[in-house]
């Protein structure tokens, strides 16, 4: 007799890709939220999001058996990482025309999910975090609980807002437009110190507007007195809304500089700036058609620059192929 779910590597014994049987695949993704043991609920989730970037899964239901589970969830790094295996799935390989709304959905469960967790918990503080990576240009009310974090209005039990997360609310509100460069001047101007400067950096490269994305791509190539921690900052918060037409210029931009950055500066700088400012948000096909001639144009480089390169567009290609899939369903 057949029983409703068979988890080949229980228990964790190897590494090994898991793929189930029909039937147990239903069972699995239907009933994520019920398994009682962490380990059992972290094989079948993981195995879930392996098919899922494999376009072998439908990108939208991972996202929603994901959210319906982190309403369950209390092992912290499986939360993690489910949080941001949405993330990508909802930014990448959904298909594009069903992003936006998909986004939105996911910021809307996650804040809900913020408000019925336990006051003070590790959950509360992780979805509040990941609720504040979806803000849109534009989403009004986005912005009123930002603000309202910040000012009082809006709470959650329990919830320290200390100087790191405050500085995480004031990025994700550059990031929406909703906090100028007067705002964080001013916001540095009260405690001005090494790690609220590069907060400070991170928030204005994190605006999104061409003048701020033109700003952080000039700073983080070409400023050498930028701290690497400074650095880092600005190209987190390039990367972060570097979106749509704000990306698009930086796509021909980011190829025609990945050589220079190479010979001009260190291994770790030049790993940095050519993971962090790969334009993620561009067009797919425009990243693999571009990756491909430089790959193609650049045979002669060096071995662990090409290995970069190669890997990123690695994951375009992945993600030219999940959304081929997602597309066809």
């Amino acid at each position: 007799k057949m029983p409703a779910l068979i988890l080949v590597n229980d228990d964790d014994l190897t590494y090994t890709k898991l793929r189930f049987d029909a039937k147990s695949l239903e069972f699995a993704a239907e009933n994520l939220y019920r398994f009682k043991d962490s380990l059992t609920r972290s094989l079948i989730w993981l195995a879930l999001w392996d098919m899922t970037r494999d376009a072998e899964f439908p990108a939208e239901r991972f996202v929603e058996l994901s959210l319906k589970a982190l309403a369950t969830e209390r092992e912290s790094t499986t939360f993690r990482y489910a949080l941001g295996q949405v993330k990508v799935t909802a930014s990448h390989y959904v298909v594009p025309e069903h992003q936006a709304e998909v986004a939105k959905h996911v910021a809307h469960e996650l804040w809900q999910l913020a408000l019925a967790a336990s006051a003070g918990s590790d959950e509360q503080f992780q979805l509040l975090k990941a609720y504040l990576g979806y803000g849109e240009v534009g989403d009004a009310e986005f912005v009123r609980v930002a603000n309202g974090l910040l000012d009082g209005s809006v709470s959650l039990e329990g919830l320290e807002i200390d100087n790191d997360l405050r500085w995480s609310i004031l990025i994700a509100l550059a990031g929406v437009n909703a906090l100028d460069e007067a705002g964080i001047d001013a916001e540095l101007a009260k405690r001005d110190t090494t790690e609220n400067r590069e907060y400070a950096y991170q928030a204005r490269a994190a605006r999104s507007t061409a003048e701020a994305k033109d700003w952080a791509f000039e700073q983080a190539l070409r400023n050498l007195d930028l701290t690497n921690m400074q650095m880092g900052a600005v190209v987190a918060g390039f990367a972060s809304t570097a979106k749509g037409d704000l990306v698009k210029p930086h796509v021909k931009r980011y190829f025609a500089e990945v050589e220079w950055i190479w010979k001009n500066r260190t291994f770790h700088m030049a790993e940095t700036l050519i993971e962090g400012l790969y334009p993620n948000y561009a067009d797919v096909d425009e990243l693999v058609e571009r990756g491909q001639c430089w790959l193609d144009e650049h045979k002669d480089a060096d071995q662990a620059l090409r290995r970069m390169v190669l890997g990123k567009l690695d994951s375009s290609r992945r993600t030219l192929k999940v959304q081929h899939y997602n597309a066809s369903l």
